[in-house]
């Protein structure tokens, strides 16, 4: 994902081929196991893709991007079903997700079954709601219960606006770090001791350097 966002095609071809290193490598170790072979792989991958696309594919129609995802949501529930996999969209999702992509695709899914704002504003709402709650929390464990519903409704909101959670956390990051270099950078070029400057005098910096990087 980093190499995506570089946006450098040699760095992006690097990091395919390492992906692809990754599949080889585990087919092969599938195959002297007698459990499958790449070419069981590729002959899934071309099912599901032609399965999950009838639009495409067969003689499915979706007149636009939103009745796609109704459509996709639909068949992999239809494809949980035939597993005997629980039905309900806030259960078979992937434990190992991160936190945010998580959080995102459960509030993806319960949104596609109904349980969803008329609109953004909803969303905006219950954050203030929650940022109310998190200063009367009292207690640790309160704080972290309260925490955990602000970020959760943050995640909606991200969602709500178009948006992945981790890419624009991610992005967030990126942009803090090159601000926080940028402060550094200032404060040696005017020999300046940046661990010994005050909180405004760092401020002052910190605009700056937003200025200067973006």
């Amino acid at each position: 994902i980093e190499a995506i966002d570089q946006g450098d095609p040699a760095v992006l071809s690097e990091e395919l081929g390492d992906l692809l290193v990754q599949v080889a490598f585990h087919a092969d170790i599938a195959k002297e196991a007698g459990d499958f072979q790449l070419e069981d792989v590729l002959r899934e991958i071309n099912a599901k893709l032609v399965r999950r696309h009838p639009h495409v594919f067969a003689d499915g129609h979706a007149k636009d991007a939103r009745e796609v995802e109704r459509n996709w949501e639909q068949i992999k529930a239809e494809e949980r079903k035939a597993k005997g996999e629980s039905k309900s969209p806030v259960e078979g999702i992937p434990g190992n997700l991160p936190a945010l992509a998580y959080a995102q695709l459960m509030q993806d899914r319960v949104g596609k079954a109904g349980f969803e704002w008329n609109d953004i504003s909803g969303v905006l709402d219950k954050i203030v709601e929650e940022v109310a709650e998190l200063k009367a929390a009292a207690t640790p464990e309160e704080k972290m219960h309260e925490l955990g519903d602000l970020l959760f409704t943050m995640v909606n909101l991200t969602r709500w606006s178009g948006e992945h959670a981790e890419d624009v956390l991610r992005k967030a990051n990126q942009r803090f770090g090159k601000r926080y270099l940028g402060m550094e950078k200032l404060a040696a070029e005017r020999s300046l001791d940046f661990n010994s400057l005050s909180l405004d005098q760092k401020e002052e910096l910190w605009q700056e350097a937003k200025r200067l990087v973006g």
